[in-house]
């Protein structure tokens, strides 16, 4: 049988100093929002424009393998950069991918109520076309 060899340590304690000591005794001071009392948390949206015109929500399959697509249409009236600001904003709420092509938005799945729900929040009047 083997003895097992062991390794002499010192006795002495390790003496292990945190790098966030410092931090304890730094004060912080709030947000210039936070102090302002600029930041209001339960603040009611904005009121969006009203009447912004009638969008047609299509669900689609074809020519995309099968996939399902979630299709925005008739969207006039505002620049590229909100259409996109817009699509974003549904991406967002579906969890799923997206894109702006010639004028219209275009989600990734069957996401219609989720749009609809979006497109009105914006003031437009969203009307579920097709099958």
């Amino acid at each position: 049988m083997k003895e097992n060899k062991r390794h002499a340590t010192s006795s002495e304690a390790i003496v292990w100093t945190s790098p966030f000591a410092v931090l304890k005794d730094v004060a912080l001071s709030p947000a210039p929002e936070a102090r302002s009392g600029l930041i209001q948390r339960d603040a009611p949206p904005s009121a969006p424009k009203k009447n912004r015109g009638r969008v047609d929500i299509i669900r689609q399959t074809a020519h995309r393998g099968g996939k399902t697509v979630t299709v925005v249409k008739g969207i006039i009236g505002i620049s590229q950069a909100e259409l996109e600001t817009l699509a974003k904003k549904m991406q967002k709420a579906c969890g799923t991918g997206g894109t702006v092509k010639e004028g219209r938005i275009e989600i990734h799945g069957d996401r219609r109520e989720a749009v609809a729900r979006i497109l009105t929040d914006a003031g437009f009047r969203p009307v579920f076309v097709g099958g």
